[in-house]
């Protein structure tokens, strides 16, 4: 066994692992700075402060990850070909990913009013 592979693997996934992180853990601070109820027993209240805060911040980041993407492809178009494709790939996979964020805020209200209902009926029909 390679120990010196094996020590390099590690320190490349904790060292990554962080970075990661970043936009969940924004998220999150973001949430419950904005949010009087995130973590309420009541679920309904709970998806209705989720959807506040999707629609809060889904057009932003939906705009950053179009920014950034378009930073990956330009800093790609400088390298070799075989980096250059690993940065148009990972360009693409930003784009589609900030194209979901988007239709996600969007439709983040009738989401939320489809769940309300649904949640409403059920736990009706449970007593």
């Amino acid at each position: 066994m390679n120990l010196g592979k094996t020590k390099k693997r590690i320190f490349d996934f904790v060292g990554k692992g962080p970075l990661k992180l970043i936009p969940i853990l924004a998220l999150l601070a973001f949430g419950n700075a904005n949010a009087q109820s995130l973590f309420a027993f009541d679920i309904v209240g709970t998806l209705n402060s989720l959807q506040q805060i999707l629609a809060q911040i889904g057009p932003v980041l939906s705009a950053v990850l179009f920014i950034v993407a378009g930073v990956f492809y330009a800093v790609g178009q400088m390298l070799p070909p075989d980096k250059k494709a690993n940065f148009h790939t990972t360009s693409v996979n930003i784009i589609i990913g900030a194209i979901m964020v988007a239709v996600l805020s969007v439709a983040s209200s009738g989401f939320a009013i489809a769940s309300t209902h649904l949640l409403t009926n059920m736990s009706s029909n449970v007593v």
